[in-house]
């Protein structure tokens, strides 16, 4: 079973290892663009000197010449996951691809598509991006276009897992937000889940932010995650 993947949405690096310093394992990580954008690069070299695993959540989205260069530099961060933008095109996710093959000095991190954001509705899709597709529609179609392009999976929410399963295959990468404990609140969120909910339903990896990060006793949330996920 994968590791939940805890989402670092500190505005800076105290903060970050305060939460760090209450856990005597190594966790998976999510750095994104509020942390990455206040730290730098430097805060992905800190916690990867920790020992922790790191998703560096970035999600790039330009002209493929662009993505690529970005890509071959975040490589040699030694991060384990980096995303893009589905909505980018085929071609871009390629040279994303690609940049991370050059850019890599040992195992090549994993590189996955943005489908959907779990903040947005079908109507939202519908009306603010004018596709006249159903929201499931929408991700398979991402789905598809991402595997073509030869990444390894995708961010998707849990409602769209299962069956983006089906139509790629259950080795393609099911990344899914938006995980609360049951009965938390589900803040700007909409299609959001449980992780024992995620588990029956095709996720491959949970991220997890606000239940764990901002909780009373963080380490029986990220506890209480686990047991969920895992089936206990």
């Amino acid at each position: 079973m994968t590791k939940p993947i805890i989402a670092l949405d500190f505005p800076g690096e105290q903060e970050v290892f305060r939460f760090l310093n209450h856990f005597d394992e190594k966790l998976f990580v999510k750095v994104g663009m509020e942390l990455f954008y206040q730290e730098g690069p430097d805060i992905v070299r800190k916690i990867k000197a920790m020992g922790h695993d790191i998703f560096l959540d970035l999600k790039l989205h330009d002209i493929p010449n662009t993505v690529k260069s970005a890509m071959k530099g975040l490589a040699r961060l030694g991060v384990d996951l980096v995303n893009v933008h589905a909505a980018g095109g085929k071609r871009m996710m390629e040279a994303a691809l690609e940049g991370l093959e050059e850019g890599s000095t040992g195992k090549r991190p994993m590189l996955i598509a943005v489908t959907q954001l779990t903040s947005t509705t079908e109507e939202q899709m519908q009306k603010e991006q004018r596709i006249p597709l159903t929201l499931l529609e929408s991700v398979l179609h991402y789905a598809e276009l991402t595997k073509e392009a030869g990444l390894d999976g995708v961010v998707c929410s849990v409602h769209e897992a299962k069956q983006i399963a089906e139509r790629c295959g259950d080795s393609f990468i099911r990344v899914t937000p938006g995980i609360r404990l049951p009965g938390g609140d589900v803040h700007d969120q909409k299609r959001v889940a449980t992780p024992d909910f995620a588990r029956k339903n095709g996720s491959t990896y949970i991220v997890v932010g606000r239940a764990v990060t901002k909780a009373e006793n963080v380490v029986e949330a990220y506890k209480e995650v686990c047991r969920l996920w895992e089936g206990q």
